[in-house]
């Protein structure tokens, strides 16, 4: 779960549409299975293909509208003492669309820069109801990324608070918007940002395709993101899965809890809506800190939730919580690397799926009465879904026997429209071999991921093909974030490699050769940041005077990597320990171990220094266990430099004196 333009109202290979505001029946379910190998295949070796069981596109904005007709009273959203009903949403989505009507039109891309809260879900109802393309880029979207994106793309305005927009859209025309601004999470004054349309926008701003419901951001290897499709046939087809997998109806909570620049929050946004459930937006913290995480849980009653791998690992690696009223959680955005325990009550699902394939693909639920439950081995990324259909392929893109590996390759009704580069979208989803039947698919798209078939259909991640990497569920292009670093005149070039420690989590680490005089480490960090995403700013940067080179004359890009994991490969400038307390020792010790920076000091900021939430959930964890002390993301993230996050440690280890 991470990621032609002249397409047709109708999905290629899936023979049906749903136009907007068409009826739909509450109670539309999956269809019956399909056989797993196409009969002219069927002498020999079985081939690995596998298809999900028959399905047929419903609708996804329609549904909501029936639920606000026939449940309006029941809560859609609940956020700490707040609760906006069906009612409450469907009436302020038709404010929001009324105040936009004049400048927003069918197929228009609108940025939205909001975070988890009732103001993203109206948001994403209005934009639905007009017909125009919601594109998600966060709360506090890089000022530097978000030109390149409005460069690049025809997005007609901007979506949030004004102090998070670039500064050309702060300048122009801002609307405001009636939007919900109560809870955690909300807006202080939500607008529509629009600028002067450019008179020559040139090839590079380009409007999504005829039919898109969404469009959302991937790595793009030429430092600049690009952007895929998605239509409404599609994302329906993911969310009856989810639907009937989970048993989401009314009654339940629905967490809002992945980022919202990333595609899996919309499988969240409209399970809910499209179930008669309560969507239940996360406060920021809760994603920093594992056990903050599931005491949200308990607190907020939630019963179905999605979340990221490296966000629930450590949740396994303790004794479950029995007071949790939750049933299922979907995991997924990075490789899974152990099974849940005898003592998780809830189903957990390893779900797979690019934003190229709407969210999710295939999947595999574990319970805590499976007989491999508590296993070691990764567990596999499971079946297709119903609509999908599997190919794992040779490098002629045509299958292999089960049990070999291949790339993994996908068809069906989840496919997204394609990305908004048409030439792009010609490379990576193309025609499959004529001679390979597979009924209802004219498209595969090629995920670059390595994979292997099981007798049984199901499969097994192996890795990357090519350069991607994953870091904390998000996959990053090394050479997006090279050309981050070479925007700068004083950097003649950079090289990114990827570090992974022994349990195999990864970090990416810059080797930048500098001009004369060039920028520090810190300095080149911070400039990365207005281009980048969080999980794509390097961990560490190394100044280097040159590369090593292979027989080719290329980087040795592993070279490089040997000579960053090396013994001080990593160390700069270490802070003299003498005299510090035993809490300053326990904190810079595990931050440079988490971070693989020997140099980091105690006087550095620990987000400056490379510290993400994944990162920040480690430290607590261990910080707690070596001492007993339980501390909170917060405190760690407001701290000004680690030194003043061990201070506050020594503080709460300091015995009470009698009678305090």
């Amino acid at each position: 779960m991470t990621q032609p333009l002249t397409t047709p109202d109708i999905i290629p290979g899936t023979g049906a549409a749903v136009a907007p505001g068409s009826e739909v029946s509450l109670d539309a379910t999956v269809r019956h299975p399909a056989e797993d190998v196409p009969d002219g295949l069927a002498a020999g070796p079985a081939p690995s293909i596998a298809h999900g069981p028959a399905a047929e596109p419903t609708g996804v904005i329609a549904r909501f509208e029936e639920w606000a007709r026939h449940a309006p009273q029941a809560p859609a959203v609940i956020d700490g003492e707040h609760t906006w009903t069906y009612r409450d949403l469907d009436t302020a989505a038709a404010l929001v669309s009324t105040a936009l009507r004049d400048r927003v039109r069918p197929g228009d891309l609108v940025g939205v820069c909001l975070d988890r809260s009732a103001a993203l879900v109206v948001t994403a109802v209005a934009l639905a109801r007009l017909g125009a393309v919601y594109l998600p880029l966060g709360p506090r979207p890089g000022e530097r990324r978000t030109e390149a994106v409005t460069e690049d793309l025809d997005v007609v305005c901007l979506i949030g608070d004004p102090g998070v927009l670039p500064a050309r859209h702060r300048a122009g025309e801002l609307t405001p918007l009636p939007l919900p601004t109560e809870g955690s999470n909300a807006p202080a004054a939500p607008v529509a940002a629009f600028t002067d349309p450019d008179p020559d926008p040139g090839a590079g701003a380009r409007r999504a395709p005829e039919g898109a419901l969404y469009a959302v951001l991937t790595s793009g290897s030429t430092g600049r993101p690009k952007a895929v499709a998605v239509a409404e046939p599609a994302l329906s087809v993911a969310l009856d899965w989810y639907r009937a997998e989970t048993g989401l109806a009314p009654g339940d909570r629905q967490s809002l809890l992945i980022g919202v620049a990333f595609d899996p929050h919309l499988l969240e946004l409209w399970a809910g809506l499209t179930s008669g459930a309560a969507l239940v937006p996360a406060p920021d913290d809760v994603r920093w800190d594992s056990r903050v995480l599931t005491d949200w849980w308990r607190d907020a009653g939630v019963t179905v939730s999605v979340a990221a791998t490296p966000t629930v690992e450590p949740l396994l690696d303790r004794p479950w919580p029995h007071d949790l009223k939750l049933r299922h959680l979907v995991v997924g955005g990075d490789r899974m690397r152990r099974r849940p325990g005898r003592d998780v009550t809830a189903t957990v699902h390893n779900a797979y799926g690019p934003a190229e394939a709407t969210v999710v693909a295939t999947a595999y639920a574990m319970r805590g009465s499976d007989a491999e439950a508590g296993g070691t081995a990764p567990p596999p990324i499971g079946t297709p879904l119903p609509g999908v259909t599997v190919v794992v392929t040779g490098d002629d893109g045509r299958p292999v026997d089960r049990g070999q590996d291949g790339e993994l390759r996908i068809g069906g009704h989840c496919l997204a429209l394609g990305y908004l580069d048409p030439e792009l979208t010609a490379r990576r989803f193309a025609a499959p071999p004529r001679d390979v039947p597979l009924p209802g698919v004219d498209r595969l798209y090629r995920t670059g991921d390595r994979v292997r078939m099981a007798s049984d259909g199901s499969l097994e991640f192996l890795g990357r093909l090519d350069d991607q990497v994953k870091i904390n569920g998000v996959r990053i292009e090394p050479a997006e974030v090279e050309a981050a670093f070479e925007r700068d005149p004083a950097v003649r070039s950079a090289v990114v490699t990827v570090l992974r420690d022994e349990s195999g989590h990864a970090r990416l680490v810059a080797h930048v050769r500098p001009a004369a005089g060039g920028p520090s480490p810190g300095e080149l960090l911070a400039a990365v940041r207005t281009w980048l995403p969080e999980q794509a700013v390097p961990a560490v940067v190394r100044l280097v005077d040159g590369y090593p080179l292979d027989a080719n004359g290329k980087v040795d890009r592993a070279a490089l990597a040997a000579q960053a994991s090396a013994p001080g490969g990593l160390a700069g400038p270490a802070d003299d320990l003498a005299g510090a307390t035993p809490a300053e020792r326990l904190v810079l010790a595990t931050v440079r171990d988490l971070l693989g920076r020997p140099g980091t000091g105690l006087g550095d900021n620990f987000t400056d220094a490379g510290g993400t939430s994944v990162v920040a959930a480690r430290l607590l964890a261990a910080v707690e266990r070596e001492t007993g002390v339980r501390l909170r993301a917060p405190e760690l993230l407001r701290s000004p430099d680690l030194r003043a996050f061990a201070a506050l440690l020594d503080e709460r280890r300091a015995p009470r004196p009698e009678g305090a």
